[in-house]
Order: structure tokens, then sequence, then C-alpha cells
């Protein structure tokens, strides 16, 4: 056993240190921590070995265990992997047993597969309005719809025996051309109502009117992925239509229902839905409270489903995710062929992985492969992920199910040029003062934890210069110790201090922008970032919309339309986290990000408030940063992580970026520089 362990850990231990942490290192390292944990207690339970043997075989499990560690260190996402209750795939389970064969350990039996619960389980409080009780006495023998039958199941032949979820991944990871789904002319732009399109919004509805029913729609933020949705639906004739997006822009839908499919009857599910039309043609449900409908949604009968900021379901375990999975296989059972749509600008937050849920939303793949039609596509190519071909080919196939992404450039033209500007501001206040003290104190700390480290390491591994990924382990140990913030400063509570440090100052210039260009839209992450700029304009007599996560929709929707329509009203000031999606804030073409984001993502999102359809002077993002601080690392951070989504799905040659989070390429930082390094 030990020469397999050791071969398979060093392959980990190279792969992440070249950067290639793709889904099968990662299923390699958990199998390999599993295989180390059972062969520990195999060797102590040995009662026939000797003591010398027993000792000698413990002592090589510990160098495998050690390795691991030092990988985990250097790439912190793999140590959810070790623990105790982490999820073990079907490819882990299967690479555990070729390791096993290869090692000459007879494996254990598969067990019987379980058969699958009637329905997920929830603990979530359920209720069925009243409204939806009268719709289902009105039509109590609800007929599921087969009129087109679904693809039945593919037994694989060339590809049997294949893991195939990691490859097809991998393809979009190796990409090499733009990923869009050729999609057919259309024959008008105009709507049924008389509204015009831009060709790529009549585009996709053509291809939906000529029978393709699964997208992910990852047009870049601001081309109109609303608007193609609805009219989709409505070409499709998939009545009724579920709608499943973020809390703030749920109003928003509904007008936009009303905009581009008026004699469709459009709801919106508030708190326990005792409001809602329950014989409406489209449902509007915010992530929040779908956990209390999910029961009644699943039996209403839906031909079509639409989830919005799809990127929030990336996590397969959070409560949200599992509803939105649950619901896509009922009315996929009640349904042949159902419109299913995933709507997301932004589908790559952290890792090519995050592209799963969404596929299995679409009914692409399941949990162990590729359903049928995928699987009889990639039949047909005639090939295996041992053929050089075959990563070029299964990307072909995955983009043809309903891949769509289209750039601003591309499509709208008429869409100014943006960029984003960054104005470093000096805290030479009081404030600043102890800001830079914090970050001294935070940066002592740092190297006290490496200099420790360093005198009571046991391995006598010795390192010329700065040991790299002893650095990395401490930055790790520093990032989630929970005591760092009653002894002092750590790096979240130092990013919040900036924030508030530079609220003034991100305030007044928001003020002078104001008063020179019109109109400007303010986005923080904090509440009394928030609170100080409003403080600054009122003081000024600058009428400003405040657009916040705490107030109710009818609020919110009220502030955005005086700050759209109402000429007296200057400056938005926007929750970053809150309105950073799903809104129109066209009317200014000057953003001032007043802190910055943990990802580049959440940037994009924000400043596309204002860079979209509808835009007609080049936008300018004003981000504010603190000089000679840790603001100054964060934001090169954040550029250095632009090019993940646009090279899986842009065709772009720029290096794909590690999942490895700020934070803590933040702390690597600011312990490097302290040792002396460069950075």
């Amino acid at each position: 056993m030990m020469p397999v362990l050791a071969r398979a850990v060093r392959e980990v231990e190279g792969a992440v240190e070249r950067g290639a942490v793709r889904p099968s290192v990662r299923t390699k390292f958990q199998v390999v921590a599993l295989l180390v944990r059972e062969e520990r207690a195999r060797v102590n339970a040995d009662k026939s070995a000797s003591d010398t043997h027993r000792a000698e075989q413990l002592r090589r499990l510990d160098g495998i265990a050690t390795i691991l560690a030092k990988t985990a260190a250097r790439e912190p996402s793999l140590l959810a992997l070790l623990a105790e209750d982490a999820v073990v795939s079907d490819a882990a389970a299967a690479l555990k047993r070729q390791m096993l064969v290869s090692a000459g350990v007879e494996p254990p039996e598969e067990p019987a597969p379980k058969e699958p619960p009637a329905a997920a389980p929830t603990t979530a409080r359920q209720v069925v309005p009243q409204s939806v009780v009268a719709r289902q006495l009105a039509n109590p023998f609800l007929a599921p719809d087969f009129s087109s039958a679904p693809p039945r199941d593919v037994q694989p032949r060339r590809l049997a025996g294949w893991e195939l979820i990691t490859p097809l991944l991998k393809s979009f990871e190796y990409a090499t051309a733009s990923s869009t789904k050729a999609l057919p002319k259309p024959t008008s732009l105009r709507t049924a109502s008389g509204v015009d399109l831009m060709l790529h919004q009549a585009q996709l509805v053509a291809a939906t009117a000529a029978g393709h029913r699964t997208f992910l729609l990852a047009d870049e933020p601001g081309l109109g992925k609303t608007a193609q949705a609805l009219l989709a639906a409505q070409a499709a004739d998939a009545y009724p239509l579920l709608a499943v997006v973020p809390n703030v822009v749920k109003t928003n839908w509904a007008r936009e229902a009303g905009l581009w499919t008026p004699r469709k009857t459009a709801t919106v599910i508030h708190g326990d839905g005792d409001t809602i039309d329950g014989f409406a043609d489209i449902v509007v449900v915010n992530y929040e409270v779908l956990d209390r409908h999910v029961g009644w949604l699943g039996d209403l009968g839906f031909r079509g489903m639409v989830v919005d900021e799809a990127h929030f379901i990336k996590n397969k375990k959070s409560q949200r995710s599992q509803n939105v999975l649950r619901l896509s296989e009922r009315i996929r059972s009640r349904t042949a062929r159902p419109l299913l749509m995933a709507l997301t600008g932004t589908p790559l937050i952290n890792d090519i992985e995050d592209f799963t849920p969404i596929w299995e939303f679409l009914g692409w793949i399941d949990e162990t492969g590729p359903r049928a039609e995928l699987m009889q596509s990639l039949e047909e190519t005639g090939l295996t992920p041992a053929d050089p071909g075959f990563y070029a080919a299964a990307r072909a196939r995955v983009i043809d199910l309903g891949v769509v992404r289209r750039r601003k450039v591309d499509v709208a033209a008429d869409i100014p040029a943006r960029r984003i500007a960054d104005l470093p501001v000096e805290l030479d206040d009081a404030a600043g003062r102890s800001i830079r003290e914090a970050e001294r104190e935070l940066t002592n700390r740092l190297v006290a934890r490496y200099e420790s480290a360093l005198a009571t390491r046991t391995s006598g591994d010795v390192v010329d210069g700065i040991d790299h990924e002893l650095v990395r382990r401490v930055a790790g140990w520093e990032r989630s110790d929970p005591d760092t913030a009653k002894t002092g400063e750590n790096v979240f509570s130092l990013v919040r201090r900036i924030g508030r440090a530079k609220a003034g100052l991100a305030a007044d210039y928001a003020a002078q922008l104001a008063h020179n260009v019109g109109k400007v839209v303010f986005f923080a992450r904090h509440i009394e970032v928030m609170d100080a700029a409003e403080k600054l304009f009122a003081e000024r007599g600058i009428a400003y919309s405040s657009i916040r996560g705490d107030q109710t929709a009818k609020n919110r929707q009220k502030n955005i339309d005086a700050f759209v329509n109402d000429p007296e009203v200057s400056i938005a000031v926007c929750s970053l986290l809150t309105a950073g999606v799903g809104i129109n804030l066209q009317v200014a073409s000057n953003v001032v990000l007043a802190e910055l984001s943990w990802t580049n993502a959440e940037q994009t999102q924000a400043i596309d408030r204002v860079h979209r359809i509808g835009q007609e002077e080049p936008v300018t993002a004003w981000r504010i940063i603190a000089a000679q601080t840790i603001d100054t690392r964060i934001a090169d951070l954040i550029d250095a992580k632009a090019g993940l989504a646009a090279k899986a799905l842009d065709g772009s040659d720029e290096e794909l970026s590690s999942s490895a989070d700020l934070q803590l390429e933040a702390l690597v930082t600011l312990l490097t520089n302290a040792l002396g390094g460069d950075g």
C-alpha cells in the first residue's frame, strides 16, 4: 500500500505546486487521506506484526500525512476534504477502489444502491397560500405533460467505465475558443407587443421558438438577460413559469414581465405568499423564502423555470441550491421538455467546478455523470478522455446543449466603453495613523507566528531564505484563528476600519462628481460607510437615494425609481451586496467604489448596474484606495483574478485563477514583505 500512497501524494503535491488544482487532483488528495486513515487503523489493529514493523509503517504513514498537511497549507481549499463528514463522490470511491487493487488489496464489496427518497427532507416551515389552494381545486386532475417524450437512457459503450464529470469540466479549463452555441437568425427584431430587441436577444428567442429548451445564458452583465428569458418563455409557451431570483430584483422581474410579455400576469411571493395571485402565469420567488414554498411549487405544474444570478447555487450543500435542484428535478419529471434557463453574467466565481450545480439544474448531468442527451452526444464523438481530441469535442457538445455567452464588445458596439480608475487617498489623520499601527500589529503577529513555527520545527528541513510554504501555512492559521479579533486586529476588521476611514473622502469625491458631471452611483460594503456618506450628502444639501438590504422591496424600488426618474436626485448610495445585482442605474455614467470587493465578480456586477444596454456615455468606475495600506494589495489581487470566466467562457489565454481567497493572499503578502521578500 505504501508505494501506491507515496506516488499518489507526490502527484498531488506536484500539481498544487504548479497551481494545477483541478477536480481530479482534489479527488486524489481526498482518497489518499482516506486510505492513510484506514491504513493507520489497520496497522494499529494488526496484532501479528512486530513492534518494529508497526513503528516503521506508522512512520511512513506520518510522512505521507505530513505531505498532505503541507499541500493543504499551500492550497487551503483542500482542507475541507479532510473533514470527517466530507462527502465522498462517486469519482473518489472509484479511484479508491482502483488504488486498493493496484496495491494488491481486495476492495470491500460495494453496498447495494439505496432507493432515492421520494422528496428531499426539509426542516423549514412549509406553507400553501390560499390562492394556490384555489388554483389546485380548480384543476385537481393536473396531469403530467409527456407530449414530447424525454430521451431514453443511453447505455455507454465506448465510454463505459469512464468518470466523465472531471473531463467535461477540464474541457472548459483548457478553453481555446469562445463558448457560445450557434443560434439561428431571427425573422424579426420586434416583439409581438411592439418592443424592439437587439440582435443577440432576438437570436436566443429564435432558438427557443425553433425548439431548444435548456440554456446557460452567461451574457455579460447589462445585455438584457431578463428580457431574453421572459421572451423565451413566451416563444416556448412555458407557462406557468417559475423565476427564482435574488430578493433585491424580484419586484423588477414583475415589472420586466409587464414590459416584455404584457399579456401574461406575474405575481411575486413575499414571505408566506398571502398576497400572491395563485392563477398567475409567472411566479417570481426569491432564494431566501424558497424553502417555505418548495412543496407546492413542485406540484403546480410549471412548464418552465428560470434561475437568475445562477452562481448563487454554486454551493451544492446550501439549502437554496438543494431547493433549486429539487424543483428542477420535479419539473422535469412532470414535463418532458420544460424550458430551463440559468442566467448569470459571472458563472465562475472561484473555480471551474462552479459549473456543476448549474449543469445539474439544466438536466445535462446528475451526480454520477452525463444524462442521456449529453451521453449520447459524447458517444457519437467516438472518443474517450484518453484521446487527444476528446476535450475539444466534449466542450463543443456541452456548448451545443445551450451555453450562450456574448460579450458587450461583440454584440453591443453602441454601448460605450468602461474603465476602472484607481484614486489613491492618504489617510493622514488620527484614524489613518491608527490603521497603519494596526497593520503593523497584524504584521508583527504574523512574523512572530512564522518565527515560532521555524523554531519549533521538528522535521529538520532547512530552506534558504523565506520558506514560502510555511508563509502560506502561517497566513492560513491567522485567517482561521477565532481569537485574533479578541487579541488584536485581523484582516477582516482591518479592512472594515479602512473602509470607515475612507468614507468621508469617497463621499466628498462623489459629491464633486455629482456637481460636475451629473448622477453618480456610490457603492459601499458596510452600513456605517453608507451612513457616513449619506450624512455628508445631507449636510451639503445633495438629494440622494438609499438602496439597502434592510428595506422592503417596495421601498427599495421607490428609491431606485427616484434616482432614475427625478433629476434632483443626484446620488444613489448602494449596498455592494444588495444593489450589486439585477438593477438598472444606467442614467449615471460614474460609479464610486468606496470599499473594495473580495472578488472581481462582485466588483464587475456593481459596475455593470451602470454599464449596460441603454447607457449612452462612457462609464468610469472610481475605485477609492487607501495608499500605503493593505488596500492597495487587495486591489491588485482583485485585478489578478479577473481572468477566470474569460478563460473558461471567452476563450481567453489568460491564466486561470486559483480558488485561494483574497484574505489569505493579502496575509501572505504582508508576511512576505515583512520578511524581506518582494510579495
